[in-house]
């Protein structure tokens, strides 16, 4: 058997779309933008980035694209389990420090907040929920999200599913049913929003459903450019294609949501990963790329502690609008640069910890199977 057949060939990872790890970014930093806004506008109509809710759409479709370019080619020599432990590796280190911060924030905020009304055991419980990644909707301070101490992790949670689907079933599949699948997703799409008005749900109990309909349409769209190769050559460069991303979250937020965010769902957002996998990136804004790509996903995780923390002191202070906003551009900074801290101090370490006992255990199973 050669040597460098199954730990590299299994392990190696792809070259990246850069312009895509950049639109990724955008997203991140659209969604916490719009978490600090709608503290301060309850009224979504008035928030001028009232639908920075759907990057998390956005997300799923391109969660689906990235997964099948990745995997689709090797998923069957690695195995199921070991595809499981590449995603594991990758995303789970930050449900944790997500949870552990989130955690932090609920018992030791500064501006309210109110844990004395829980039990002991009531929180750890829900802590251990989290860093499990098992909804668990009981802290009324925390909006009876699924996960209480960090509520992006809904997300994440469907985001498991997805992968666990795919690596069960769809990886499996041919394009024709790929595309069934897909449209009786829009349907449902289209169901979920008429309904609600909105596509808002996902993140709490009562809503809980709505969040696999989101992420249903989205990764099995994102997954269908890639199987069909939908990549459109274009010259719109990263700029270009990240405005085209941006302009959707800014979409008015109105009594024709019933229209509009069905149609960014299913049509514009899979349009812009096409459009963002075939542009061409201009070699002086790689590291800026680069930089959003990895960033995004530290950036998403470890937010919304800060978040209940502005809310309160929103609530409890009543700032100004020049005040609100010079607090919300701080607080934009301030995240960004605890994110990259986390990501260079905690996230990056533990993933090559973990990534080189993996590839170790590999290597002696393989020259023992010689």
């Amino acid at each position: 058997m050669d040597k460098n057949s199954i730990a590299p060939s299994i392990l190696q990872t792809k070259q990246h779309f850069e312009i895509l790890d950049g639109l990724r970014g955008i997203a991140a930093l659209a969604v916490v933008t719009f978490h600090f806004m709608e503290w301060a506008y309850a009224d979504y109509s008035k928030n001028f980035i009232g639908h920075g809710f759907l990057a998390v759409d956005f997300f799923f479709c391109l969660s689906g694209f990235v997964i099948g370019y990745a995997y689709d080619d090797r998923i069957a020599k690695m195995g199921i389990l070991e595809f499981f432990k590449s995603r594991i590796i990758r995303l789970h280190p930050l449900v944790v420090a997500g949870s552990i911060l989130g955690l932090l924030a609920f018992l030791f905020d500064p501006f309210g907040g109110h844990p004395e009304l829980y039990s002991t055991g009531k929180i750890i419980l829900t802590f251990l929920c989290s860093i499990l990644l098992i909804p668990l909707p009981v802290i009324a301070d925390r909006s009876f999200n699924l996960f209480s101490f960090n509520a992006p992790s809904w997300s994440l949670f469907w985001e498991y599913v997805a992968n666990i689907v795919y690596a069960f079933v769809l990886y499996k599949i041919g394009r024709s049913y790929l595309l069934l699948l897909t449209i009786l997703s829009a349907v449902a799409i289209c169901f979920v929003c008429y309904r609600s008005g909105n596509l808002l749900g996902g993140w709490s109990g009562p809503t809980f459903w709505d969040g696999s309909v989101r992420l249903s349409y989205s990764f099995l769209a994102g997954l269908l450019v890639y199987r069909y190769n939908w990549i459109i050559k274009n010259k719109l460069g990263f700029w270009g294609v990240a405005i085209l991303l941006f302009l959707a979250f800014i979409i008015p937020f109105s009594k024709w949501n019933r229209v509009s965010e069905p149609l960014v769902v299913i049509f514009y957002f899979p349009l812009v990963i096409a459009l963002g996998a075939g542009a061409g990136l201009a070699p002086g804004l790689r590291k800026v790329c680069l930089f959003l790509g990895k960033i995004s996903y530290p950036l998403y995780m470890t937010h919304y502690a800060v978040l209940w923390m502005f809310g309160n002191y929103y609530t409890s202070h009543k700032p100004g609008t020049i005040q609100l906003a010079l607090t919300i551009i701080a607080g934009l900074v301030v995240l960004v640069g605890a994110a990259y801290l986390v990501m260079i101090i905690y996230d990056i370490p533990v993933r090559k910890y973990l990534s080189n006992k993996r590839s170790e255990r590999l290597v002696k199973q393989e020259a023992g199977g010689i």
